[in-house]
């Protein structure tokens, strides 16, 4: 055996016998050193992407497991905003930071051997909050509409509206409705035509919804169609016996009679034969019986003459209060 290898085997066995001379806890605690590794790491955030102007708290999450099961120590660094808290579960703030991305990293080690340490770092966006839109505003819209309407006949509103914050990208729009009768032009506009037939007596509504402005914009008016008082034709007839004449008179009497405040008109058509004497005579006769016989009030009737024809004719009016009076066909 040379000398050199005789040194050698001396020392080999030295470092055993000095191993073998070791209390057994510091035997142990060498031999877990020496199966000892650095531990297990994950690293998570919740959110990754954040708006400046929103809640900029993000939740971090240090998934650590030593391979010897020792507590385990967490350091963390990150270059903006503030942590608060330590452990594996910070909170970090980066309320008021620039938008741009932001790092967060964490060190993980047992605390015995500073050479097995473990290390994770993640990545956090922070972008910017788009510019506050204004808040919509809705205009002044007035509709004009006339104070009643006439029976029959079409009524017309108009829109007029000033003012407003219209809703990005949008202009304004015209929705209308109406409590009565039918839109006959104008839907989608600022006028509308609406047709009144069968409507009197009735409030005719026009609600209108101004779109556009990103919040409902109404507006209405309404307008009257008042019942029209209008005389109509109780009775007509020719030359026919005067017996037959006084019955159809007694029947005119007894409406007058149950209409008060009506007015009585007698339109007498004389034949072209008959002179202008004869035909007062007529409507002379007409009138006595009404007042003398029927008991009529003699204010309450007026008999008036028409274009003369090929025979006689006579027309028996009730006029309603208020109503005008009949005009003798042509």
């Amino acid at each position: 055996m040379s000398r050199k290898s005789f040194w050698i085997g001396l020392a080999l066995l030295l470092t055993a016998a000095a191993y073998i001379s070791l209390p057994a806890a510091v035997r142990a605690q060498k031999q877990k050193y020496v199966s000892s590794g650095p531990p297990s790491l994950s690293l998570v955030a919740e959110p990754t992407v954040i708006k400046a102007c929103e809640d900029a708290r993000i939740s971090l999450h240090a998934n650590a497991h030593a391979n010897d099961g020792a507590q385990l120590r967490y350091k963390w660094t990150v270059n903006g905003g503030r942590l608060r808290g330590d452990g594996p579960t910070p909170n970090w703030d980066l309320s008021g930071t620039q938008a741009g991305s932001y790092q967060a990293v964490v060190e993980v080690d047992d605390g015995t051997d500073l050479n097995c340490v473990a290390f994770s770092s993640i990545s956090v966006i922070v972008v910017d909050c788009p510019p506050e839109q204004p808040q919509p505003v809705c205009p002044t819209v007035n509709i004009s509409c006339p104070e009643a309407g006439k029976e029959n006949e079409p009524v017309t509103f108009s829109a007029e509206i000033s003012g407003g914050t219209p809703a990005t990208g949008m202009s304004a729009t015209y929705n209308w409705t109406v409590s009565g009768g039918h839109i006959t032009s104008g839907q989608g506009t600022p006028r509308i035509t609406v047709d009144t037939t069968g409507l009197a007596g009735q409030t005719l509504h026009a609600n209108l919804d101004v779109n556009g402005f990103g919040t409902p914009c109404p507006a209405s008016c309404a307008v009257a169609i008042p019942i029209v008082n209008k005389p109509r034709k109780f009775d007509e007839y020719y030359d026919i016996a005067r017996n037959d004449e006084k019955a159809r008179l007694d029947n005119y009497a007894i409406q007058l009679q149950a209409e008060p405040r009506s007015q009585g008109y007698v339109i007498v058509y004389p034949a072209r034969k008959a002179g202008s004497t004869q035909a007062q005579a007529r409507g002379q006769r007409i009138l006595d019986y009404l007042v003398n016989t029927r008991g009529i009030d003699t204010s309450r009737v007026v008999v008036t003459m028409g274009p003369a024809r090929e025979d006689w004719l006579f027309e028996l009016w009730v006029v309603p209060e208020g109503a005008p009076p009949p005009a003798p066909q042509r």
